[in-house]
């Protein structure tokens, strides 16, 4: 054990596997107090089991660490406060939220079910805002009682969200729906010493597996393993990273970055007849950055 993160007090969702996990056990490695929530659904968020949060505790206690479990349903707003005030009951405080949990169900826009739309965004979205919203509230009254608050809220977005990838409109608005959460949250929550960040992970999950292209060789499943995003949690987390809010970082074995958002590109005066816009709106689209292709790059296009 380091003590990097010593003391703070942490609560990871959908940390019982995959990404989750692998910060939850780092974050334990330095020296947090970990909620390990995990409603143990399948990939598609159907079903529950406290089982998978239960081995990442005894993981934590073998090596000495201090964890609880936590089966809180986070896309349930009552389910969702419940977590926070199992943080607070049980270590005194909460100092980190990180929200990671999630759900895939792919499917090109012609052929998505409404109900395929719906439980990506309640999970995704509203899984992110309701553990977010009462920490928050929570932080909120620490201030406003006179306790000095260091707080760090980490939420996930995906490059499917920031950059765009088919397949995953639902999944896609969702995650680019938490990058702007993320960015307008941290304007709101400075005030009450709370910083906001988000994370981009790319790695082969049981979320991610079957997306390869190709046999997944040794090679493969290290360079796209995410005990490489556990890092960049970890230290957003600590105390060190105070000055750092309202980012978002992709993050993968391969590559640490940080996203740019949005800026405005080439501008002109408006135009009142809709009949002159033709060559204007070329003139601007040819003269401004091609959106951004699922490698970060300019997208030429290609889907293949």
């Amino acid at each position: 054990m380091t003590n990097f993160c010593e003391d703070r007090i942490v609560i990871v969702t959908g940390a019982g596997r995959g990404i989750g996990r692998e910060y939850a056990l780092m974050l334990a490695e330095h020296g947090a107090k970990v909620v390990v929530n995990d409603l143990g659904g399948a990939r598609d968020g159907i079903g529950s089991d406290l089982g998978p949060a239960d081995e990442v505790v005894a993981e934590i206690k073998s090596k000495g660490g201090t964890a609880v479990a936590d089966g809180s349903d986070v896309s349930d707003f009552d389910s969702a406060k419940q977590m926070i005030q199992t943080a607070i009951d049980t270590f005194g405080r909460l100092d980190v939220l990180v929200n990671n949990a999630g759900i895939l169900r792919d499917r090109m826009l012609v052929n998505m079910k409404e109900s395929e739309w719906d439980a990506v965004i309640q999970v995704h979205m509203k899984g992110t805002f309701a553990p977010a919203h009462h920490a928050a509230s929570y932080w909120r009254e620490q201030t406003k009682a006179g306790q000095p608050i260091d707080a760090r809220l980490i939420n996930t977005t995906s490059v499917s969200g920031i950059y765009g990838n088919p397949g995953q409109t639902n999944y896609g608005a969702a995650k680019a729906g938490i990058a702007a959460f993320s960015i307008i949250a941290s304007r709101e929550l400075a005030r009450y010493g709370a910083t906001v960040n988000c994370i981009a992970p790319g790695a082969l999950t049981r979320l991610t597996e079957d997306l390869q292209p190709g046999e997944i060789t040794d090679e493969i499943r290290e360079a796209q393993s995410p005990r490489w995003i556990a890092p960049i949690v970890t230290w957003l987390a600590s105390r060190e990273s105070a000055d750092v809010t309202g980012r978002i970082f992709e993050s993968t074995g391969g590559v640490l970055a940080v996203a740019e958002g949005w800026h405005r590109g080439p501008t002109t005066d408006p135009v009142e007849d809709p009949t002159l816009l033709g060559p204007v709106v070329r003139d601007l689209v040819n003269r401004a950055r091609l959106n951004s292709g699922m490698d970060g790059k300019d997208f030429d296009g290609a889907l293949g």
